[in-house]
């Protein structure tokens, strides 16, 4: 079914990420605020919301913490929501029935300009870098907390990565430079 959000009604500004939760019902938006270049006012606020997937009802929305520019998502199998923050080098995290995003990683080097999430089979969440042209896994802890990043080393140099969505178990399907790759984590 096709369901239509109307950005004027739905609190929407600058949308960057959009991902279908299925298994529960929801589709996440990337919602950012617009304006504060050369003296324009800044309109809205960089939050994370939720539509139900039936009827494009607004379910919540979490402001990003300290702002920032919401990019993409992803969902863990335990319905943990992750968010990659373009312009803070960060990856916010939303606990299934939390009330809030917390900063689970953060790091101004390896994660600036982050871009596309993903999940896979192996517990961990990887991020691309548009502007570093890089692809990183962060381990989740078995407390939920972030481990330490891991710059990875494609077989091919990476050129300018954005949206990643996973296709199974160690696959996933990464945009870059006008062309879609199939990227395989071994």
């Amino acid at each position: 079914a096709t369901v239509w959000i109307k950005p004027e009604t739905a609190g929407l500004n600058t949308v960057l990420g959009v991902f279908a939760d299925e298994p529960a019902g929801v589709l996440w938006v990337c919602s950012n605020a617009s304006g504060g270049r050369n003296g324009a006012p800044v309109v809205g606020e960089t939050t994370l919301k939720a539509f139900l997937l039936k009827d494009a009802t607004l379910k919540a929305s979490y402001p990003f913490p300290g702002g920032g520019a919401c990019n993409d998502i992803a969902v863990a199998k335990d319905g943990t929501a992750y968010a990659t923050d373009t312009s803070g080098g960060r990856v916010l995290r939303l606990k299934k029935g939390a009330a809030a995003l917390d900063v689970w990683s953060s790091d101004q080097t390896l994660l600036a300009t982050a871009d596309g999430i993903a999940l896979l089979d192996d517990g961990a969440v990887y991020v691309n870098s548009v502007g570093q042209s890089t692809l990183m896994r962060i381990p989740v802890n078995k407390d939920g907390s972030a481990g330490a990043i891991v710059k990875l080393e494609p077989s091919r140099p990476l050129q300018g990565p954005d949206g990643m969505r996973t296709v199974s178990g160690k696959t996933m399907l990464l945009v870059e430079g006008g062309r879609l790759d199939e990227v395989t984590i071994n």
